[in-house]
């Protein structure tokens, strides 16, 4: 078997997974509401580990800005550990799990239980399995399980499930229709984006890898980070735009490469923080709509979504790119993309599973 071959395949494969779970979110969305409407809640609390956890702050910040609902983020083991961490009542936890056997998110969810009379919902690509048992309510992307330890479109398609459970929160038709617009925008981006991934991903020069997102894109940019540290055993760091000049920014240097994911409501100030890394000496990397909003100065690197969906429709868009670079990362350090140094894609905790 040829090097990160499961992980290649798992990659492209995005744009005919992600409409399977668009798929099986519409077949139950009707049981869905149901539960909803028959859990009283007034906050959400969505807990993960590793991507999961960067995969619960994006869904967090989509519950808050686009429902009545707050919603925060947490690791499971803040909340398995720390009995306080939640309120005792009004809570709906959100458990997010890949295999639904993470050791922490299933403590996590007995913790919860043994504390709070709330009710579950899991999100996960295998509903048969511990914590999607446990749970309630079950939102499932089969279609997504993986062979290979690092998440690509598992991650991606369980970020579409928040997304279209965000939706129906809002009673929001319209984001549901565009989310359905995501596969194709995939598929279309997947062929505008020629070997730019190969090309920067292929650049050993490059030694530190910052990626910088707000808002809605956040927890992608924490995402984005893990994945091209365990892919390819890089150093990368994750900061919000602004946050990159209290400090970090002392670190930018010609081996340095800054990949900003940009937004609707903070670009122009993105924009500025990408210009200044680039005065710095980095390279510099965007992820934006198109690049018609850069105006008398150009990153040395656009990758243009052209998606016509808002900031908080189009985050799975994001990080297709970002894995492909990653990948061809790690093929060029002489790695297997399937088989990252020290991790495997099951971790046990006393007898327990992730």
């Amino acid at each position: 078997m040829n090097t990160g071959t499961h992980t290649w395949q798992e990659i492209e494969s995005q744009p005919e997974v992600w409409k399977a779970a668009l798929d099986g979110f519409a077949a139950s969305r009707s049981a869905l509401e149901s539960f909803l409407e028959q859990s009283a809640f007034a906050q959400i609390v969505a807990v993960g580990c590793g991507s999961t956890h960067y995969l619960a702050q994006a869904a967090a910040a989509a519950l808050t800005c686009r429902t009545e609902t707050p919603c925060r983020a947490l690791p499971s083991s803040e909340l398995w550990l720390f009995e306080d961490a939640v309120p005792k009542e009004g809570v709906l936890l959100l458990t997010i799990s890949r295999s639904g056997t993470t050791t922490e998110t299933l403590r996590a969810q007995e913790r919860f239980r043994e504390t709070n009379s709330g009710a579950v919902l899991n999100i996960t690509c295998h509903p048969e399995s511990p914590l999607a048992q446990g749970a309630d309510f079950v939102l499932a992307a089969p279609a997504a399980q993986e062979q290979s330890v690092a998440q690509t479109r598992s991650f991606t398609s369980m970020l579409l499930l928040s997304l279209a459970l965000t939706a129906v929160l809002a009673h929001d038709e319209a984001m549901l229709q565009q989310l359905g617009r995501l596969p194709s925008a995939l598929q279309d981006l997947f062929a505008s984006l020629d070997d730019l991934p190969h090309r920067v991903g292929s650049a050993l020069s490059i030694r530190h890898l910052v990626f910088l997102g707000a808002g809605p894109l956040y927890g992608l940019a924490n995402e984005a980070m893990l994945k091209t540290k365990e892919m390819s055993l890089s150093n990368s760091e994750a900061y919000h735009p602004l946050e990159f000049r209290h400090g970090p920014m002392s670190l930018v240097d010609e081996h340095t490469l800054v990949v900003a994911l940009l937004s609707d409501s903070g670009l122009t100030e993105e924009v500025a923080v990408l210009r200044d890394m680039q005065e710095l000496g980095a390279r510099t990397l965007a992820l934006a709509q198109d690049a018609s909003v850069f105006v008398g100065w150009q990153p040395d690197h656009v990758i243009e979504l052209h998606s016509g969906l808002d900031e908080w429709e189009r985050g799975p868009l994001y990080l297709p790119p970002i894995q492909r670079l990653a990948f061809h990362r790690s093929v060029a350090k002489g790695l297997n993309p399937d088989e990252p140094r020290h991790l495997t894609a099951v971790v046990e905790l006393g007898g327990g599973g992730t």
